[in-house]
């Protein structure tokens, strides 16, 4: 019995070094060496400054910027410490309350856009801090960036083009714009 009790107590011993030591520093250590901008958080600097990460949502209010997603987060959006989902189901009537808010918010900042509004801009992802909106979306939104850019439309339009990122080998996937990205390169041409 004594040996057996030894050989368990060797074996989680081995095993806790290996699992909870060894394997995390070794995939930590190969992924600062082989994708330092990821494993560093893909984080987006300016300046000296860090303004964000390509991988979790910034809320956008301003005429003068594209809006992301809205973000299911509490207490405030994109909070990356709470990254959850509104477990709402599509017949709540929480969730078709606040998904009639955002079509009234998003007619009233664009009335000049009478089509369908793209879904994405009035239902949060999964997470609540998806970074990414589709292409349709951010073209949905060019005419009132521009008009608070003093920017012609067709400029905004292409920084959109520019900043639409592909899926994997082109199939994997759908199109996207990261909303950072986009604002920044925005930023970058109303300085220009």
């Amino acid at each position: 019995m004594k040996q057996l009790i030894r050989a368990a107590i060797t074996l989680f011993a081995l095993l806790t070094v290996v699992t909870g030591l060894v394997y995390p520093v070794a995939v930590t250590g190969a992924a600062k060496l082989l994708f330092p901008q990821e494993a560093a958080g893909s984080l987006i600097q300016r300046n000296g400054q860090t303004v964000g990460s390509t991988l979790i949502g910034q809320s956008f209010s301003g005429p003068r910027y594209f809006w992301s997603r809205p973000s299911a987060t509490g207490p405030q959006p994109n909070n990356a410490l709470a990254s959850s989902g509104s477990n709402l189901g599509p017949t709540n009537p929480a969730l078709v309350d606040a998904v009639k808010g955002r079509v009234e918010a998003l007619r009233a900042a664009h009335p000049d856009q009478p089509g369908p509004i793209p879904a994405d801009l009035v239902t949060a992802s999964a997470s609540g801090l998806d970074p990414h909106i589709s292409p349709e979306a951010a073209y949905y939104q060019v005419n009132r960036v521009a008009k608070a850019r003093g920017l012609s439309a067709i400029q905004v339009r292409r920084l959109v083009d520019a900043n639409v990122e592909y899926p994997s080998w082109r199939i994997f996937g759908d199109r996207t714009v990261n909303v950072l990205k986009l604002n920044l390169a925005l930023d970058q041409a109303s300085a220009a």
